[in-house]
């Protein structure tokens, strides 16, 4: 790609844009061509010579230079392989370059699973996997959210939200609750919120948790456009389901789940927790909800920034979630991104969400600052995957050996069911289910859910 000798563009500037391409996993040309976007190209040029040797010096080096053989990269396959025991070919070079920074071509992996591995490389070829069909008509027509219930055993809820047409997972978060109607319009409202736009309609199965979103949505959205009223603006999805969060639950028990909750299983099985132990319980809160968040964070984020593998039945665009999402005009796509304003944030985020309910806290607030007090006695140690369980076990040691606390401190949140609930708004009609021909079905909000039609 030609600069003209034009001076490159300040590595300042440049930089953020650079580390963002290369989490993608774009080759030196196609990041070169989407660094165009962030600069003056009448004033400054960039070339592949000079982009490689940028992206050298920020010491971001491909897997021919790195070098690595099946020797090389085996002790961090084996740490990885603990939490991750189902990852394949491509999941494993995911993990390997999101986590320890290392570059490793697709031979050298399969080398390695043939050398150490041939008893899993057998399992996964005999997976099969069930197709769904259905289609969006571009980026931020709908966002679709599920609970997951899966860890309640742990007194661990998650909840995610999924753009369809890209597959960007917009938030997966767990927390002590999954069907509190107040704490998942919270998600909802803060991604949002930290996007600066909103999808056209939002979609979830039918369930009281959900009312929350379907409120705020179908408000928001009237708000901006005043002929939407009278139609709700979030499909309930009473006879099909709710695919896109299923794959999303479905890939996570496949991806990340088994190695996690195993290390789960392992605290049970020890005896170290008993979710039936108000103590244990809070202690547990309090030390693995944001170790486990920070967790499902690099995991979204490996998600985002990975290509999915190619399928000539799917519908919607192949490529890198986020790329897709944040440039869809690249995939020929469009956006239907709504604009919105704090002012209307603010007015639904108060009208529906009471900030001073129970289930915003980690653990009550007198506990919490009590087991803050014996968490820095401690020294603060750091909670990792191998230190996780030790450091519950001496906080909870250090809070038992305490003078007993005043039973006030260890009560639960003691949520009000009846405080929490969430009517949904009346008076309005459902949105248009429109099924075609050969089985597909589109679920997005397009002319009221109609979709973009022929003309």
């Amino acid at each position: 790609m030609p600069n003209q000798y034009k001076p490159t563009p300040p590595l300042d500037e440049l930089t953020p844009h650079i580390l963002r391409y290369w989490k993608t996993r774009l080759n030196d040309k196609e990041i070169v061509l989407a660094l165009q976007k962030h600069f003056d190209t009448e004033r400054y040029g960039i070339g592949l010579t000079k982009f490689r040797q940028i992206r050298v010096d920020m010491g971001l080096e491909r897997s021919r230079r790195q070098g690595h053989t099946i020797e090389t990269i085996r002790e961090a396959v084996m740490e990885l392989r603990q939490m991750f025991p189902h990852a394949g070919t491509r999941e494993m070079i995911g993990l390997l370059f999101h986590e320890k920074n290392m570059s490793v071509a697709k031979s050298v992996m399969m080398s390695y699973f043939a050398a150490y591995e041939p008893e899993l490389v057998r399992q996964r070829k005999a997976r099969r996997l069930k197709r769904k069909r259905f289609w969006a008509a571009g980026v931020n027509d709908l966002f679709a959210v599920d609970q997951h219930d899966k860890w309640l055993r742990f007194g661990l809820g998650l909840h995610t939200g999924v753009e369809l047409f890209s597959g960007r997972i917009m938030w997966i978060r767990v927390w002590h609750s999954n069907r509190n109607p107040q704490l998942i319009l919270s998600y909802y409202l803060d991604t949002i919120t930290e996007l600066g736009h909103m999808p056209l309609i939002t979609q979830s199965d039918l369930g009281t948790e959900n009312y929350g979103i379907a409120n705020a949505q179908t408000l928001l959205r009237q708000r901006y456009d005043p002929t939407l009223q009278g139609t709700l603006q979030h499909r309930w999805m009473r006879t099909k389901k709710n695919v896109m969060p299923e794959i999303t639950w479905s890939q996570l028990r496949r991806r990340f789940t088994p190695g996690f909750e195993t290390l789960l299983d392992e605290g049970v099985i020890e005896g170290w927790y008993d979710s039936g132990n108000t103590l244990h319980m809070m202690v547990f809160r309090w030390v693995f909800i944001p170790w486990l968040q920070q967790e499902l964070n690099a995991y979204r984020d490996r998600v985002n920034n990975t290509a999915k593998r190619r399928d000539r039945n799917k519908i919607l665009p192949h490529g890198v979630p986020n790329l897709i999402y944040d440039s869809p005009e690249d995939f020929g796509a469009l956006d239907f991104k709504v604009s919105i304003d704090h002012e209307g944030i603010d007015y639904v985020r108060n009208f529906y969400i009471n900030a001073s309910n129970p289930v915003f806290d980690i653990v009550p607030p007198m506990l919490g600052d009590f087991i803050e007090h014996c968490y820095d006695a401690m020294g603060r140690p750091a909670v990792t995957r191998l230190s996780v369980w030790d450091v519950y076990r001496n906080i909870l040691s250090a809070v038992q050996l305490a003078e007993n606390p005043h039973p006030n401190l260890l009560l639960t949140e003691n949520e009000d069911a009846h405080a929490s609930a969430l009517q949904l708004i009346g008076g309005h009609a459902d949105l248009p289910f429109n099924e075609e021909m050969d089985g597909m079905y589109y679920m997005g909000g397009v002319r009221g859910g109609l979709g973009l039609g022929t003309s």
